[in-house]
């Protein structure tokens, strides 16, 4: 997109940007004088959301406090289940798929078997029917509902994406913020993800300067670290390749299905390997059209050893869709990813601060 058409439709996305923060604005002062009203649950309640659209890695770091917390906790944990295709409340079985729950929900239940996890749009509605269904959950994690205020969280965190501050971006539909920036300030929590390894103080502190967050808030700065291949049918495949083993004469046709596949592409870059792209929408539902497509693509690279690459969200759709051709399932891999906190300069620990308000609000 050239510069002058970028300008364009900035102009005319402008007026329907200040309509929409208009309306999320008087949304949240709504909240805020008690007219929309909020409810208090007897449960604990962490909130884990954002205030942009898609990329900051809610999912990871949600299994990251489920890891950190569920041997002092019996954790519910209660998503929308984002374009599945069912509606209302449903409880996650071992029979459940991407399309009855969603493809995050569902990754997140096939981890973790010793939690409670259901969907439902109406979160107020999802808590009290987890609650009757299983009495014993004294923590409920809700997965993207930062905006959903009418539960009120015992903690609130907040993801931003390091690569993408929000004093840079516009509202909704001219830039990718859900409300105004100053909604951070609503959070108990904030996490700038997907920040470099290396990333130096002089980073850290602009960070925190362009935030402008309260005192009382804390912020903690997350990368994310990448595991080696696993199969995405492994009833077939045994023995997964070694990324780091692989060499020029090697090919891995990546096809991704998420927000923001920059920070994926960028660490397979980072090896000897040829790397070719086939980038879908995020949560995009794969289709019989589409593998042909991507049979297509690979049949066509040149390699001594030929691999599809997808990340651990992709993964869990591509093993569960009968049309993914049989003819590539011993090739196919995914990555897995866990987040990984920065010892930045006067960081409280994470989990004990979160468990410190947990404690002290209840």
């Amino acid at each position: 997109m050239t510069q002058s058409i970028k300008e364009i439709i900035d102009i005319i996305l402008t007026p329907a940007s200040w309509l929409y923060g208009c309306i999320t604005f008087m949304r949240n002062k709504f909240f805020d004088w008690g007219i929309l009203k909020q409810r208090t649950f007897a449960t604990p309640v962490i909130v884990v959301g954002n205030i942009s659209v898609g990329g900051t890695g809610k999912t990871p770091h949600v299994e990251y406090i489920i890891e950190q917390l569920y041997a002092d906790f019996h954790i519910g944990v209660l998503s929308r289940g984002y374009k599945r295709k069912t509606k209302g409340f449903i409880l996650a079985n071992d029979k459940s798929t991407p399309n009855d729950i969603g493809d995050e929900p569902y990754q997140i239940y096939r981890k973790f078997k010793n939690i409670t996890l259901a969907v439902c749009e109406n979160r107020c509605e999802g808590i009290e029917k987890m609650k009757a269904i299983d009495e014993k959950i004294d923590l409920f994690i809700l997965d993207d509902a930062f905006q959903h205020r009418y539960v009120k969280p015992t903690a609130s965190i907040a993801l931003v994406d390091y690569n993408h501050p929000l004093d840079s971006d516009y509202l909704l539909p001219r830039g990718r913020l859900r409300e105004p920036k100053h909604g951070i300030l609503r959070a108990d929590i904030v996490i700038a993800t997907k920040c470099p390894e290396d990333i130096k103080p002089v980073d850290i502190s602009l960070t925190k300067k362009r935030l402008d967050l309260f005192p009382s808030q804390k912020l903690y700065y997350t990368t994310f670290k990448y595991y080696n291949f696993r199969a995405i049918f492994p009833e077939i495949v045994k023995c997964a390749p070694q990324l780091q083993l692989l060499t020029e004469k090697d090919t891995l046709l990546v096809v991704t299905g998420i927000a923001n596949h920059v920070p994926f592409v960028k660490f397979l870059n980072a090896f000897r390997a040829k790397v070719k792209i086939i980038k879908f929408t995020d949560h995009h539902n794969y289709s019989r059209k589409d593998f042909n497509f991507i049979k297509g693509w690979y049949d066509k690279l040149d390699g001594e050893h030929k691999y599809i690459i997808t990340t651990e969200k992709d993964a869990v759709k591509l093993s569960n869709n009968p049309y993914y051709p049989i003819s590539l399932r011993h090739v196919s891999f995914y990555m897995p990813i866990k987040v990984d906190f920065i010892n930045a300069p006067h960081n409280d620990d994470f989990v004990t601060e979160l468990k410190k308000i947990i404690t002290k609000k209840h």
